[in-house]
């Protein structure tokens, strides 16, 4: 009667209503960066993480801080995703866009772009690859309009340049 319930492990409960994904090679040293606009015309990039509903969860810098200690030893994260969240509906047009922030090795980089519609139930709504070719580049990964009964009712690629410097 006076016991603790027992905690429930592993579970992941994203308070989100679609998930962004952003992933590239394991390993690669170099720095993808994430841009988001929402339709009020809000942009979530790395210095500006959160806005409106819209939220950069992870901004990952390729292998910089991918050393995590567990149980005493140092292990690799090799690992390379970002992930923004949108945690309501606002109806309009999302801009989702890549930049080659960063690199270490000179060469084009494969991305990988999801998104995933959480509620009621997971859903991917679009799955797609982008390869940026330099540092310096910009593509617009997926463009998507989010109706008011928050589905998706369009989407596309047509180029909007969202990095400010």
């Amino acid at each position: 009667m006076f016991m603790n319930p027992v905690a429930k492990k592993g579970i992941i409960d994203p308070k989100a209503e679609y998930i962004i994904t952003v992933g590239w090679p394991d390993k690669n040293p170099d720095d993808i960066d994430t841009w988001v606009e929402d339709p009020s015309g809000n942009l979530i990039w790395f210095r500006n993480r959160d806005a409106g509903l819209v939220h950069l969860d992870r901004d990952d810098r390729g292998t910089i801080n991918d050393t995590l200690t567990v149980n005493g030893k140092e292990i690799q994260n090799p690992l390379n995703q970002e992930v923004v969240t949108i945690r309501g509906i606002i109806p309009g047009e999302y801009v989702v866009n890549l930049h080659y922030y960063a690199t270490e090795t000179n060469q084009p980089v494969v991305t990988t772009i999801t998104v995933a519609k959480n509620n009621p139930a997971l859903e991917i709504v679009y799955y797609g690859d982008a390869v940026l070719k330099n540092k310096g580049d910009e593509k617009t990964a997926v463009r998507f309009i989010i109706g008011k009964n928050g589905e998706i009712e369009k989407v596309d690629h047509m180029f909007k340049s969202l990095v400010i410097f």
